[in-house]
């Protein structure tokens, strides 16, 4: 770094760069006077500036070049120059050592001087420094220190220890504050929280554990999609998946069979139920880890992303004095998201509502809610025939997986209740054929059937860096559309991870059974029939609720089309 650059002021480069207008300045130089904070986070907490602006003019008036650290994996020599505290402590990313001997480093403020003075006189070398965005040195500063150190630490004590793993978990509480894992913890134990503790942060829905011949990983399912986090010797495997088991209540003598487990974690004063299940596989046990934030804002038809008619299509029906209201789809389309964000609408303390589940994902004041026990012997069908005798006015059933449970599911309508549950199949239509198939009477269907919501969910487009283009021709063509209609595309930021997404939004397909779809239900009609009746009827296609949203700029052509493909 340049002596001249001792005498540039954040304020004034921002000014030049055309970030912010010198009012805003002004103001933000104010606020500092009596917050004493520093010009960029006042700046960013008053959302005059974006972390990225930020980064891209500091990028362009100090002709730095601006790195993506998601995408970036620094060398582990690098890393091991730097000390942990001191790179906390200054916000320095190592990144790599270069042949001419320097460093190349990440920072998200370039311009404090006295941070690389002090790296100078620690490590005695010169410093080749990239831009990053503040919450992207957080994150790299996470999994490059704090991630592998306790990984290393749980690789010497596994190799020390051979194949006595006691020495490397602990029984834990019913509540594990993974933030509050200290380094006297054993360091599998460390890893573990570690592991858990960023899956939280980034928001994460699975966790992947699982081991192949030499190596094994853990991925993190994010907005749909598996990126992979860390990678580690296959010999420490065992150790971790003993640690993951101890505390999910499983039992860690037992390999050749699938096991269910729950953790309970505390991060930020979050709480966060984890659904935890093993697999054997040939070279290890596989676990996987569902998140249910209990605190996420995502329950709600607003929060989904429904546009304003289908949301009133559905409160309409929801509102329906008895009958069955199926959300249908795959696993991960959201079905138990949008059933508990129906539930939220009919919760009023004159309605006495109670559900079945397995698991409960999502505890709601005031319902009543029942957790299948299979072991014990409360299953779906004993607990709704239970429920039936509570006077319950609205009945939530976790899934119709079988004849009984369908056949009490009907009952329950047929004598004044509305049944909420969910089916797999997948679009609307087939629902017809698949409660058929279970052995369920045509005539019964017809009678109780009320309305049957298709469901998937589409990755968002990245607000901070989608872009403008043309639809193709073709694709135009195909939907009916003129030539020239503008869409949107992913293109890929750090805000983003390099993916060009950002969230899921849901799409639905509402059948709303009337009086001509009962007919043709009783009479046995095939899908296609019942679906042609149904879009008489108002309904749409999942694919032209998917072209809304490419229209609305909320998601991308490609996403429309992987949906297509998945439906043939």
């Amino acid at each position: 770094m340049g002596e001249d650059w001792r005498h540039l002021k954040l304020g004034d480069l921002l000014v030049d760069a055309g970030a912010i207008s010198k009012s805003t300045l002004e103001a933000a130089l104010e606020e500092q006077k009596i917050s004493r904070m520093r010009l960029g986070e006042i700046l960013l907490k008053n959302g005059w500036l974006t972390e990225r602006q930020l980064a891209d003019a500091l990028s362009r008036q100090l002709k730095l070049p601006f790195i993506s650290l998601s995408k970036y994996k620094p060398s582990k020599e690098a890393v091991k120059i730097i000390p942990e505290a001191v790179a906390q402590r200054l916000e320095v990313v190592p990144l790599a050592i270069l042949e001419s001997g320097k460093i190349a480093i990440a920072m998200s403020d370039p311009l404090n001087v006295i941070a690389v003075d002090e790296l100078r006189m620690i490590t005695n070398a010169e410093f080749d420094i990239n831009v990053a965005t503040a919450s992207d040195v957080r994150r790299a500063l996470m999994n490059f220190y704090k991630v592998r150190s306790s990984l290393e630490d749980a690789i010497g004590e596994v190799a020390a220890a051979e194949d006595d793993f006691a020495r490397a978990i602990v029984t834990a509480g019913s509540t594990q504050d993974v933030v509050g894992v200290s380094a006297d913890d054993a360091p599998v134990v460390r890893l573990v929280s570690n592991i858990l503790e960023q899956a939280v942060k980034d928001q994460v829905s699975d966790v992947h554990v699982e081991v192949y011949e030499k190596v094994a990983k853990v991925r993190y399912r994010i907005d749909g999609s598996l990126f992979e986090y860390i990678e580690y010797p296959a010999p420490l495997h065992p150790a971790v998946i003993s640690r993951l088991k101890i505390i999910a209540g499983m039992d860690i003598s037992e390999r050749r069979k699938p096991q269910d487990g729950r953790i309970v974690v505390k991060v930020l004063d979050r709480r966060i139920d984890l659904r935890v299940n093993s697999l054997p596989a040939i070279y290890g046990e596989k676990v996987v880890m569902r998140l249910l934030d209990q605190g996420a804002s995502k329950v709600g038809l607003t929060n989904l992303g429904l546009f304003d008619d289908d949301i009133e299509k559905m409160t309409r029906n929801i509102h329906a004095p008895h009958g069955i209201f199926l959300i249908t789809g795959p696993t991960g389309s959201g079905k138990s998201t949008t059933l508990y964000s129906l539930l939220e609408i009919l919760n009023t303390p004159d309605v006495n509502i109670i559900t079945v589940e397995d698991p409960v994902e999502y505890t709601v004041a005031g319902i009543n809610q029942v957790q299948v026990n299979e072991k014990a012997g409360l299953t779906f069908t004993e607990a709704l025939r239970s429920i039936l005798r509570q006077d319950p006015d609205k009945i939530m059933v976790g899934e119709v997986r079988d004849f009984p449970t369908a056949e009490l599911a009907i009952r329950a309508a047929l004598t004044g209740h509305l049944v909420l549950s969910t089916l797999h199949t997948n679009d609307a239509p087939s629902s017809i054929v698949r409660m058929v198939d279970m052995g369920i009477a045509p005539y019964l269907i017809s009678t109780s059937l009320v309305t049957v919501v298709a469901q998937r969910l589409l990755r968002r487009l990245c607000p901070k860096c989608k872009a403008e283009y043309a639809m193709p021709s073709a694709i135009a063509s195909a939907h009916g559309l003129p030539d020239g209609v503008r869409v949107y595309a992913p293109v890929g930021c750090d805000e983003c991870r390099g993916t060009g997404y950002k969230g899921r939004v849901a799409i639905v397909e509402i059948m709303e059974v009337n009086e001509r779809l009962k007919a043709l239900v009783n009479d046995g009609a095939s899908v296609p029939t019942i679906r042609d009746a149904a879009m008489e009827n108002g309904m749409h296609l999942l694919v032209q609720s998917a072209m809304r949203n490419v229209l609305s700029g909320v998601t991308s052509i490609e996403e429309m089309l992987a949906l297509s493909v998945h439906n043939e």
